[in-house]
């Protein structure tokens, strides 16, 4: 499995990255980020997925590829568990959420993707 996590912070505000994730892996509320159009970002995924299959509510699956992903919500984050997935859709994964002005917290590396990573 290989995790991708998003959110987007207040205006003026900066983290530390890796404990933000921490807490909303725990689904904890974060001060500090802002609230996520939760539906609107599922309605996208679904929407650009249309031709893979969707296993349940929040689960995708690649019928003619590789992969699949499960995405799972707080109101504050979207963090998507990709399974064998290749990089082109994670690529995909990461440009949509960009439509949402999230960038990608990455706690394989562990890196935010942003503009105000050093």
């Amino acid at each position: 499995m290989y995790e991708l996590l998003f959110w987007r912070y207040l205006d003026e505000i900066y983290l530390n990255h890796h404990e933000v994730y921490e807490a909303l892996v725990e689904k904890e509320q974060v001060d500090g980020l802002e609230t996520l159009p939760v539906e609107v970002i599922l309605n996208r995924i679904a929407s650009v997925f249309s031709e893979w299959e969707k296993v349940d509510e929040n689960s995708w699956q690649n019928t003619s590829g590789k992969g699949a992903f499960q995405v799972i919500s707080t109101p504050q984050s979207i963090k998507i568990d990709c399974y064998g997935t290749e990089g082109k859709t994670m690529n995909k994964l990461v440009a949509l959420m960009e439509e949402f002005k999230c960038p990608l917290y990455d706690p394989q590396v562990p890196e935010r993707y942003d503009e105000m990573s050093e």
